[in-house]
């Protein structure tokens, strides 16, 4: 058998995909929308900063519809922004709005930040790339995140078992929508987002495993749109699994669209709705009842009325 040497290439010549990638969201995706999210990787940091949908298909032989396909696939996954325009059908590749330079240089040449970039290299286990620098300097300049928050971001995302960037940046964004600015409201929001996440996971009976990207827009749905407490949607889980014997995400939603169209805030809404539901119920079963009526053979005719004088009047000329 003959030796095999890999040869060690410069990062620049080398696409790196991460382990979070593979564990996580390849074995689910189609092989086709795989190919797709590797030619992007591939050319993320092209000089062009662009790849056209019509491109990506002449270099896959695959047919613009299909590349649209896997786009909007890795967009709801959470790993790909893109700006698809009828003319110009341009995919545009940078993970977030850069600030502006004089700023970004200005956060970069910090101290602080070099800091920042060494503990997040130490719990990510790897070599920054120029993106993931940019993409640590976005939270800064545009979500106006502190140091110390951004280093709790990120060892809030490892502790859970992501290491992707782009993972991290899609939490980043959503404490800025959250409204959350220090490391005390990151913690106190994440212990209620975290409980809340696990709270129906075990009552869909799962164990082991993190709620999935598709599970959590659920999750954050029931809680933050419909507004409801965690028994609440408890309630609506136990109901999906004696109801389909297994767990759903998606028929949970439709009992807890429901209630919420229906006012509910409490429990005691949740059984008032029952009962109200019986009563109908039996009230209309007994509108459609019909009586009873005894079958044996002498049913089968057609009663007969008789004249009793005239039977009378009969029996006696005989």
């Amino acid at each position: 058998m003959k030796k095999l040497t890999l040869t060690n290439h410069a990062q620049r010549d080398t696409t790196v995909l991460e382990n979070e990638f593979i564990d996580h969201y390849m074995a689910k995706a189609n092989g086709e929308y795989v190919k797709v999210y590797l030619l992007l990787l591939r050319h993320l940091n092209a000089p062009s900063g662009t790849l056209t949908i019509s491109r990506i298909a002449d270099l896959l032989d695959h047919t613009e519809k299909d590349v649209i396909r896997a786009l909007n696939y890795w967009k709801k996954q959470g790993l790909l922004e893109y700006e698809n325009t009828s003319e110009k059908k341009t995919l545009a590749e940078p993970p977030a709005p850069a600030p502006e330079v004089s700023n970004l240089q200005q956060y970069k040449s910090r101290k602080e930040f070099k800091e920042l970039l060494f503990v997040t290299e130490q719990y990510l286990g790897k070599t920054l790339s120029g993106t993931d620098v940019d993409t640590i300097a976005y939270f800064h300049e545009a979500l106006h995140m502190s140091t110390d928050l951004i280093e709790y971001l990120i060892e809030y995302c490892v502790e859970n078992g992501h290491k992707s960037i782009h993972y991290i940046r899609k939490v980043a964004l959503s404490w800025h929508e959250r409204g959350i600015s220090t490391v005390e409201e990151a913690k106190a929001g994440t212990l209620t987002y975290n409980r809340n996440c696990y709270s129906v996971l075990n009552a869909f009976g799962i164990k082991g495993r993190a709620p999935a990207a598709s599970e959590l827009t659920y999750i954050k749905k029931w809680n933050e749109e419909y507004g409801f407490s965690p028994d609440i949607i408890a309630e609506a889980c136990s109901r999906t699994i004696n109801t389909i014997h297994q767990p759903s995400f998606d028929y949970a939603d439709t009992i807890l669209k429901s209630w919420s169209e229906k006012n509910v805030h409490r429990l005691e809404d949740i059984k008032a709705l029952d009962a109200g539901f019986l009563k109908e119920k039996e009230r209309r079963k007994k509108q459609t009842a019909k009586p009873s009526v005894s079958k044996n053979k002498f049913n089968n005719f057609e009663g007969r009325s008789y004249d009793m004088s005239e039977l009378e009047r009969k029996l006696i000329q005989q």
